[in-house]
């Protein structure tokens, strides 16, 4: 999407207002003993609460609100009676529609004590997403975008899940055009002034790749490998972008 005024502005911030409060919400409860499916719940009531509406419920008829993922699951874990366990990392993903806007965000948090290499790799992660958004204004090539990432992660000892990108988002949850988490010179991509895209950073311990579970959803390493995973909406000016799932 490329916004037309500042009335799409306002929907996308409001769109992504509630985007943010259900992801933040969901952390909050966050814990050993919690299951997948409480927090989806907590999430549900949240974007009800606004009037928005389940963003890979619309699109995809997935089977949950949110999508929440677990340790070697990187993307799309369907909520369920799973529990939280001491250690782990749980990522939370909310995307929704609100007046014809749609937003997307995601954030990976610790289950009470996590080891320092995976405390490391939420730090990591959260800085490449940070380091990829002072990238981003008009006029610059969106290959920028996937060197940050990268260049984050080899200083830090971790990987980039190549399969995973951005992606344009605004009118629907899945837009033009795709955003890379790793560099290649021959992308000719431009941004420009009022693209709407998202930018997620997939890191991990180790893997590079992914495959589909047998439930035809989730998305995991295919040797084990604990990931992490943070993601915000934004729209590009000339200047500093507006995020408007912070």
């Amino acid at each position: 999407m490329s916004i037309d005024g500042i009335d799409d502005i306002e929907g996308l911030k409001r769109a992504g207002a509630a985007v943010a409060r259900a992801r933040d919400t969901m952390a909050a409860h966050v814990a050993p003993g919690v299951s997948t499916r409480e927090l989806d719940a907590i999430g549900r009531d949240v974007l009800q609460r606004y009037g928005a509406r389940s963003a890979p419920q619309l699109a995809y008829d997935f089977p949950g609100t949110t999508c929440i993922s677990i340790n070697d699951e990187l993307a799309h874990g369907i909520p369920s009676d799973r529990t939280l366990r001491d250690g782990d990392l749980v990522n939370i993903d909310v995307s929704a529609e609100l007046d014809g806007y749609w937003a997307d965000s995601g954030a990976s948090f610790p289950v009470g004590e996590v080891k320092p290499r995976l405390r490391h790799l939420l730090f990591t992660t959260r800085a490449a997403l940070h380091d990829a958004i002072g990238e981003v204004r008009a006029g610059v090539p969106i290959r920028n975008i996937g060197r940050a990432v990268e260049r984050r992660a080899k200083r830090a000892g971790f990987r980039v899940v190549r399969e995973l990108c951005g992606h344009g988002v605004g009118r629907n949850i899945h837009e033009p055009p795709s955003v890379p988490n790793t560099f290649d010179r021959r992308n000719s991509d431009v941004l420009h002034e009022g693209l709407v895209i998202t930018i997620e950073p997939f890191l991990t311990t180790g893997a590079t790749s992914i495959f589909e579970a047998d439930d035809g959803w989730t998305l995991r390493t295919p040797d084990g490998s604990i990931g992490a995973q943070f993601e915000h909406t934004l729209i590009v000016t000339r200047g500093e972008p507006i995020v408007v799932t912070r």
